[in-house]
């Protein structure tokens, strides 16, 4: 009904039926027949017409006052989403992790906002998963598959995990070959993972391990420093390891087995188009981690 008050509207601006056909780009019958259906629906007759004008009947003229203001303010918020939509400058508000985002994103990050400087980037880091509805967010990182089916989802990329330690702390510690022997040394957990499954690289295998924890923390990067100052052991995202197992600070232990790999998303509410800005962003993530893979 409201596109055919819409029609109704234009009529009336445009001086009659013939006039709000031109400007609509609609056979004159379309328009006419129209009219008729939503005057039905009225239950009322909302023009005299004649062969050369329209008039507005008295319900006709209750009904043009009504609707005529909000129809203008629904054409002009239109256009300014429209605009919006199709711009590559203004607020881009993002929901991302933490530990993340310090990480491997960080220079994604940077990259981003030298090379759209219109873009006024606002990104909000939490560990936490945050409201996107409540934050108003137009794009969120989310590590896993999200279970909440008002999200579109688009999968970025891939993260390993691995059994990681310091050379330091091997140099005094029992000998290391099976994930069982873990529980002879001293590991260091984080409060999101009390059970750690590992996968054999070569045949697939999965083994449960439930470590007994020396020390435990919510912050990835600083169950990643205790690691480094020798007090243990931990199972991190190659996002956080990568550049200390390249420089030889920690290496993997049990390197046959990884944790299971966890999957990077872009999400989005179902209900909101994603503007140009936004799928921007998700292509240029999806650029710099298929440029920058996360597994072995």
């Amino acid at each position: 009904m409201l596109d055919d008050i819409a029609l109704f509207i234009q009529i009336v601006r445009r001086g009659g039926l013939s006039g709000a056909a031109q400007h609509l780009g609609l056979p004159p019958a379309t328009v006419t027949r129209r009219l008729q259906k939503l005057e039905r629906q009225l239950g009322c007759q909302l023009l005299h017409r004649s062969a050369r004008q329209c008039v507005l009947t008295q319900e006709g003229e209750a009904y043009y006052q009504s609707y005529a203001d909000l129809m203008q303010q629904f054409e002009v918020t239109r256009q300014q989403l429209h605009q919006e939509q199709e711009q590559l400058s203004g607020k881009l508000r993002v929901l991302a992790p933490t530990n993340f985002s310090h990480g491997i994103l960080r220079p994604m990050w940077l990259e981003f906002t030298r090379q759209y400087p219109a873009i006024q980037l606002e990104l909000i880091l939490s560990n936490q998963l945050e409201d996107m509805a409540k934050t108003k967010a137009d794009l969120a990182v989310r590590i896993g598959q999200q279970p909440d089916s008002l999200l579109y989802q688009q999968k970025l990329g891939q993260l390993s995990a691995f059994v990681v330690a310091s050379p330091a702390y091997l140099a005094n510690a029992p000998a290391l070959s099976e994930p069982a022997a873990l529980n002879d040394h001293r590991v260091v957990g984080t409060t999101l993972r009390s059970k750690w499954t590992l996968i054999h690289r070569e045949s697939g295998v999965n083994q449960d391990i439930l470590p007994r924890f020396s020390a435990l923390s919510n912050d990835l990067n600083f169950v990643k420093h205790l690691v480094l100052d020798g007090q243990g052991i931990a199972l991190l995202p190659s996002s956080e390891t990568r550049a200390e197992l390249a420089a030889g600070n920690l290496v993997r232990v049990l390197p046959q087995w990884q944790g299971v790999p966890r999957e990077i998303y872009a999400v989005w509410p179902s209900g909101r188009l994603l503007n140009k800005k936004a799928m921007c962003l998700r292509e240029h993530m999806k650029h710099y981690l298929d440029m920058n893979a996360l597994n072995p």
